[in-house]
């Protein structure tokens, strides 16, 4: 058996070959896992909740197949994001009203997980109820960057982000409204990738057609990231967007680098200030495309009344999903939830429709554009890590933002389009700060995208080969 150190350093990729080779066995993953988290959890506060013992009785089930029917993931150990419903596990969403919640259901994606072959040993850190794009909350405290303990390991899958980073975890599960999934990875350099809405079944809540919020796989490398979305993907009937498994493979799409033909680089896409030296690190790394025989065009669609659009429909998502919370323990939400809901519940029927409206132009634009271009690249957050101390960025590049979400422009201009992004590893500040290029492509073309990230992941060179350990 190879020493814990060693499995821990292996790919998610790697670690399922070894599985399936019987090289390894599910509970020897467990065994490395579990001492990796009690040698650097207590550094980064990513994973507040641990259920090995559930995780060990699932493996050895699973031992109890044949190697060919334990599943996509054959037994690979990963967290669940404390957002989300595991059944049996402690699952407060990052609020005191939920503390001591014990779910008797696990939500759709779970069921899917492990359905094939994936252990859940527990639930990664999240904000309240995963608003403000900044880990921490009332039960648990503050999530710490491992690149730097004073930073911010952004949010809301800021655990899941964190626990790859340092080797806590092959690949994380994590979800993204407005760049939950995106940023972590920016601020941690990993992969964090949100597919098309409908690609991942998972339960829908009380907006059962919503297409702002998606599930989707976090991972180190591209490969990983690929290899987690076979696993999550397929259509699932209590899920009414969820669409259909694809007769082709996304691990076999990354497998198969393919380089992109003509790629649009936008620093800003037209809507919001960025740090200088944050656009500098992405633009390099896309001019290195160039260098590759790639066209490389700064260009960007019209993406101007995102800001707009996005704040109506989040405070609608935000009201329908948290009204109730609102009325029964105000005392117990933090004032950017208050002022969230809020907002939703004062919404005028005018107000919708016009957001409704612009959406449906942002989308049109946006697919019209990619008959041009096979990618639009960008910076997945407009900051590098900020400090802790702060709730959010407040100003950029001499702008002082309006609300506490102005600064996830770049992400949640996207989501609006519903074209799947990635955010992948492109480079490191002056400091050695992780920065991410969010990765754009057409709706619904994910293994083209992933093709093309694969061929870019070492051309940016950037991408974790082995876990770190916190600074």
């Amino acid at each position: 058996m190879p020493a814990s150190r060693d499995l821990i350093d292996l790919t998610a990729c790697a670690a399922v070959e070894a599985l399936k080779r019987e090289e390894v066995s599910p509970l020897e993953l467990l065994d490395a896992v579990e001492a990796r988290i009690a040698e650097v959890e207590p550094r980064v506060n990513a994973l507040p909740t641990l259920c090995f013992e559930r995780a060990r009785d699932r493996a050895r089930t699973l031992m109890d197949k044949p190697v060919a029917e334990r599943g996509i993931l054959a037994g690979l150990p990963l967290p669940i994001k404390d957002l989300t419903e595991v059944e049996g596990v402690r699952t407060c969403f990052g609020s005191p009203i939920f503390a001591s919640n014990i779910p008797t259901r696990s939500n759709i994606i779970v069921h899917t997980i492990e359905g094939q072959g994936g252990l859940v040993f527990g639930k990664s850190a999240v904000p309240e109820f995963g608003a403000g794009g900044h880990t921490f909350n009332e039960v648990f405290g503050m999530t710490h960057n491992p690149w730097d303990h004073g930073r911010s390991a952004a949010g809301s899958s800021g655990g899941a982000a964190v626990s790859l980073a340092t080797g806590m975890a092959w690949i994380a599960h994590g979800n993204d409204l407005g760049g939950s999934l995106r940023t972590p990875a920016s601020f941690c350099g990993v992969v964090g990738f949100r597919p098309s809405p409908g690609r991942i079944a998972r339960d829908p809540g009380t907006t059962v057609d919503s297409l702002l919020g998606a599930e989707g796989p976090m991972a180190r490398t591209i490969a990983d990231a690929a290899l987690f979305l076979d696993a999550l993907c397929g259509e699932d009937a209590r899920d009414p967007i969820s669409l259909p498994r694809l007769s082709e493979s996304f691990l076999s799409a990354a497998q198969n680098p393919r380089k992109p033909r003509k790629v649009a680089f936008s620093a800003d896409l037209g809507i919001t200030p960025v740090d200088p030296e944050v656009a500098a690190i992405c633009r390099a790394a896309a001019e290195k495309l160039s260098g590759e025989g790639v066209i490389v065009e700064e260009a960007h669609p019209d993406l101007s009344e995102a800001h707009e659009a996005f704040q109506v429909l989040r405070a609608h998502f935000f009201a329908a999903s948290h009204g109730p919370k609102l009325r029964d323990y105000p005392h117990l939400l933090k004032p950017e939830m208050i002022w969230n809901v809020e907002k939703g519940l004062k919404l005028t029927m005018p107000e919708l429709l016009k957001a409704e409206a612009q959406r449906a132009e942002l989308i049109a634009r946006t697919i019209a554009f990619f008959d041009e271009y096979d990618l639009l690249l960008t910076p997945t957050a407009i900051v590098p890590p900020f400090p802790n101390a702060l709730r959010y960025v407040e100003e950029c590049n001499g702008q002082r933002f309006e609300t506490y979400m102005d600064w996830l422009a770049m992400a949640y201009a996207i989501t609006l389009t519903t074209a799947p992004t990635l955010s992948m590893p492109c480079g490191f500040t002056a400091s050695g700060l992780p920065v991410g290029m969010q990765v754009v492509a057409r709706p619904r073309g994910e293994l083209r995208q992933l093709a093309y990230a694969a061929f870019m992941e070492p051309i940016f060179g950037a991408a974790l080969k082995r876990p770190i350990d916190p600074r």
